[in-house]
């Protein structure tokens, strides 16, 4: 199949150019705009306490609210704030009413704090738009307007609260982005230079994965978004960017080092190209269905934003697994080795005494020391991740310190309570339909208060039909915080055991919703992680025709997730002293090193099929296949962990860890797994490895119907360089 991909690319290269290019510019006219949700409840299904309660606060008071948006007023002197300061306070939140600003529907004065030098006004938002670009606007304007309002006042006043927050993030990661971007470019494109020392190559994958791949790419996703009605996520952009560059990069080393390979062995240009898909095409694309199927099985889970990165990364990768396999060859076939390979002097000819020739012998020579080296090494570095600790806010150390949102939260801290900012909600409902008795009312808010971690708890509210309380209660710490997550578990222990006969009551607010994030990603420990492994090791029997290797490349990856995941809680915990690494870490990481970090082990174990099928016993096989693939995944190794190093760049607790975890992951999939313990372990079992299928043992004889400018020609398997 894949012959006669290469066959029908190679002759119609021009044609296959301009269908990609009318399919990209066609598919991105048509693509709908998405709009970008931080809003962290909107990724959690109805079924949690924290939805339902904000569903029933909803219908039962329509016109209370949780602020988006706050005014945070001082006075520009420090000193404590007198009569006629609270009086321009209110005075403040009439004129932003009156200014009616789009997505502003109810602003209100807030409460003084305890020391008196601060007061609030209080900024309702549209529900619809909680973490859009709208609210985000919104807040801008406010910020715009705040100098004229306060002009004369004697005042200070510095906008912060949720929908401020979002903005402060977003511009963050605007810049961060725009930092990635560049990083990873520039880290390809000397890599590409000091790998083929060429300048055509080393501009080539760049410009047509932005040019096309790129651009395809993420008007599929905006289809598929769309369509199948899921949330949109603005941190996706950037993992996207990376994966899609980075990814698009190794298949086009995978496919341009076998066209060198062929080249060196005296094909023609346009019979290298056709030969270098056959060859390097089955593993392109068994690679490309593992990260495909890993990314997918993210559908399965419970937190929206995973859904949505799962099929967006699944088919960005699609996507760039079609242009490996047809615009990249296409667009080589049409430019002379000669212009390609330019100014490099060596492409013609095979280095002698390789460096991965010496990594071939001494894997074939100890392979038992090998794989207990690597094996051990990977063990010792899995140990850490048992003391892996989550910490649940998603844009927690994404804001600097210097934003307002985050001057605001702390001054808040100081002059409040640390939940004062993001209240909690506890809502005692009625289940028989009648009013609560009100009288039992009381002692329902002073045991809530009793609870350790509980500031305040504001006297209730009751719904017009009376059937149902709301109690606002202000915890002692930040909303995200640890402490706060440990509250939220007695106060809804609280809540729960001491609601009147024929009550229930519900707990919700930003704390609430943080602390079902944790339950939500615990589901989905338990269901992403064996679904995509069992889908990945089915591609990998289906490939090597055997029940067998699946088994100890699975293995072998996951002790690589577990160094990985293992390194990253030693460096960022146990050195630098953070409380916790971002919750969904250990998913993204599992997918990423597991499904992208399989691709080195596929192309490593396929080359060594590929020497056993020469004929050569299972030791000889794997030093051949160290010495042949070795460059291609140490090269394409080095690149994606380079490029997702660049992540860093965007700043934040939760890209930091997770650009240094992903890095090093693939660093140890392509320069441990991959060079020294697959094939170590592959020559220990020898032809056991292959059982049932001995793939190894079986050489194909067939010959090839190669259409040629005077008709037709048979053309045998030709053999590879050491054979020649």
């Amino acid at each position: 199949m894949f012959h006669r991909i290469g066959r029908v690319v190679v002759r119609h290269p021009v044609w296959t150019i301009v269908a990609w290019v009318v399919a990209a510019v066609a598919i991105v006219l048509t693509a709908p705009s998405l709009p970008s949700s931080s809003d962290q409840s909107s990724f959690l299904p109805k079924s949690y306490e924290s939805i339902q309660a904000a569903d029933v606060q909803a219908k039962a008071f329509p016109s209370a609210f949780t602020p988006a948006a706050i005014v945070l007023l001082q006075r520009t002197d420090g000193a404590a704030m007198g009569k006629a300061d609270y009086a321009e306070a209110a005075q403040l939140a009439q004129a932003i009413e009156g200014k009616h600003i789009d997505q502003v529907q109810k602003v209100v004065p807030g409460m003084p704090s305890k020391d008196g030098k601060y007061d609030m006004v209080l900024i309702q938002m549209d529900s619809k738009t909680t973490g859009q670009p709208a609210q985000s606007d919104a807040v801008q304007k406010l910020r715009d307007d705040m100098p004229a309002l306060v002009k004369g006042t004697g005042l200070d006043a510095k906008v912060g609260g949720q929908a401020a927050s979002a903005l402060d993030q977003q511009k963050a990661s605007e810049k961060g982005m725009g930092l990635t971007g560049l990083g990873t470019v520039l880290v390809i494109v000397i890599s590409m230079a000091l790998i083929f020392r060429s300048f055509i190559l080393t501009l080539l994958p760049i410009v047509t994965l932005f040019a096309l791949v790129d651009t395809t790419a993420n008007g599929l996703i905006a289809d598929a978004t769309k369509i199948f009605g899921l949330q949109s996520n603005s941190s996706v952009s950037s993992i996207l960017l990376v994966v899609l560059l980075g990814v698009g990069t190794d298949y086009f080393l995978f496919l341009m080092f076998r066209y060198r390979e062929r080249l060196r062995l005296g094909d023609e240009p346009k019979e290298a190209m056709i030969n270098a898909v056959d060859r390097v095409g089955e593993a392109i694309a068994s690679a490309a269905g593992t990260v495909i199927i890993a990314f997918l099985a993210l559908l399965l889970s419970s937190v929206g934003f995973l859904k949505q990165m799962g099929p967006a990364l699944a088919i960005a990768v699609a996507v760039t697994l079609l242009a490996g396999l047809t615009l990249f060859p296409a667009i080589c076939s049409l430019i002379p080795p000669r212009a390609l390979f330019w100014a490099s002097k060596s492409w013609k000819v095979e280095p002698t005494g390789s460096r991965f020739a010496s990594l071939g012998r001494m894997v074939g020579r100890r392979p038992a020391v090998i794989a207990a080296v690597s094996g051990v090494l990977m063990v010792a570095l899995s140990l850490g991740a048992t003391g892996f600790k989550a910490t649940f806010d998603l844009s927690a150390g994404s804001v600097p310190a210097t934003a307002e949102s985050t001057i605001v939260q702390n001054e808040m801290t100081a002059a409040y309570s640390a939940g004062a900012a993001e209240p909690t909600t506890v809502l005692l409902v009625s289940t028989d339909g009648k009013p609560l008795d009100q009288a039992q009312l009381p002692a329902f808010g002073q045991k809530l208060a009793t609870t350790d971690g509980v500031a305040v708890v504001a006297p209730p509210k009751l719904s017009a039909d009376g059937t149902t309380a709301d109690y606002n209660l202000e915890l002692k710490y930040g909303a995200s915080s640890d402490a706060a997550l440990a509250a939220i578990n007695g106060v809804r222990d609280t809540a729960h055991a001491a609601a009147p006969a024929d009550t229930k009551a519900l707990v919700g607010g930003l704390t609430a919703v943080y602390k079902d994030f944790n339950a939500a990603i615990n589901h989905d420990y338990g269901t992403v992680f064996p679904v995509a492994a069992i889908l990945i090791m089915i591609i990998l029997g289906l490939l090597l025709r055997s029940v067998v290797a699946p088994w100890y490349l699975m293995a072998s990856v996951a002790l690589g997730f577990g160094a990985t995941l293992g390194s990253t809680v030693l460096i960022f915990q146990n050195l630098k002293g953070d409380a916790g690494l971002m919750f969904m870490l250990p998913v993204i990481m599992y997918l990423f090193v597991v499904a992208i970090g399989t691709d080195y082990n596929i192309l490593m174990i396929a080359r060594l099929r590929e020497e056993a099928q020469e004929g050569r016993e299972p030791r000889e096989a794997a030093s051949m296949a160290v010495r042949h693939a070795g460059p291609t995944v140490a090269a394409a190794g080095f690149i994606l962990a380079a490029t997702f190093a660049m992540l860093a760049l965007g700043g934040g607790s939760f890209l930091v860890p997770m650009s240094f975890a992903l890095s090093f992951g693939i660093f140890l999939a392509a320069f441990v797994m991959a060079m020294f313990f697959t094939p170590a372990l592959t020559a220990l079992i020898g032809h056991a490895a292959w059982w049932p299928g001995h793939a190894d043992r079986r050489r194909a004889e067939s010959s090839r119907v190669v259409a040629s400018s005077a008709g037709t020609r048979s053309q045998d398997d030709e053999l590879d360089p050491s054979r020649r």
